[in-house]
């Protein structure tokens, strides 16, 4: 995969607009935790405002999130249940979100396929009354199969029974892992889940490059990120990946909620979100 250039001029963008309206605008919330597996900034951008689940942390309403997908989701290859991501999860966004009660509600089932989530979606998700749901999809329609077409149109489908319910939505994609990149058709399954989410406005958590630029970079060494099976990670990986996902989450909730608020005392605002910095914020919002 390649770099963002373009969620880098939104990002340059983004903080000129929060510096124009204000130093205390302009200033991140506090991260919790020492940062230990971070990312090249934007790479972990979600891309999209998450209206829903932004709107009850602003009130400190109860907030529920449904981590829906297969076996990462679970967490297998942690050592127990409370290291899965969905679980650390929770964790890091109780710590940053002390005042608002959180749930995050693991929902994944190892070995299965778009389909097969995708027939539980009202028993699993719906029924949970979600503010978001974080869908992990794909990595086994690649392990499976190289036509991915049918795969593609059932994730599509997801997403529009999610939305008709109002629910706030991240597709997580595959996960970089030997086994991944050995199948032909994982490139396939990156950019029908990117353009899934850009035409369909819903968040999307590029796993796939922050893990690969975790191996780069050896960020979590001496800690294996992927296990001895070639495919799963580990408890070092999950918890990053969790601290990562609290991260973009925190930031998305805290932005966006300041740009509401500040634009309807600075209408003139508007006109400067707009603008480009290098390139139109249209483009710039676009997932590449």
């Amino acid at each position: 995969m390649t770099d963002h250039p373009s969620m880098g001029r939104f990002a340059a963008a983004f903080a000129g607009v929060l510096a124009s309206l204000g130093p205390a605008l302009a200033e991140q919330p506090a991260t919790v935790g020492v940062p230990s597996c971070a990312v090249s900034p934007g790479l972990s951008g979600i891309g999209v405002a998450l209206d829903r689940s932004a709107g009850r942390i602003d009130q400190g309403s109860p907030l529920t999130i449904v981590a829906m997908g297969s076996s990462s989701t679970l967490g297998v290859g942690a050592s127990a249940p409370s290291m899965s991501y969905p679980s650390r999860l929770e964790g890091e966004l109780r710590d940053r979100f002390p005042d608002v009660e959180i749930r995050v509600l693991n929902r994944g089932i190892g070995g299965q396929d778009v389909g097969e989530e995708l027939n539980r979606l009202d028993r699993d998700v719906v029924a949970e009354h979600p503010d978001l749901v974080i869908w992990q999809v794909g990595t086994n329609a690649v392990l499976r199969r190289d036509d991915l077409a049918a795969d593609e149109q059932l994730i599509r489908r997801g997403v529009s029974l999610m939305k008709e319910d109002g629910i706030d939505i991240i597709l997580m994609d595959l996960q970089y892992a030997r086994r991944v990149l050995a199948r032909p058709a994982w490139g396939e399954m990156e950019r029908a889940i990117e353009e899934i989410a850009h035409t369909n406005h819903v968040g999307l958590f590029h796993r796939f490059e922050i893990m690969q630029e975790w191996d780069h970079t050896q960020q979590l060494a001496p800690a294996a990120m992927i296990g001895p099976d070639g495919l799963h990670m580990t408890d070092a990986s999950y918890g990053c990946l969790a601290s990562q996902l609290a991260e973009a989450l925190a930031w998305n909730w805290w932005s966006h909620g300041k740009i509401a608020k500040s634009l309807r005392q600075n209408p003139d605002a508007v006109s400067r979100l707009s603008q480009p910095a290098t390139a139109p914020l249209s483009t710039a919002l676009r997932p590449h």
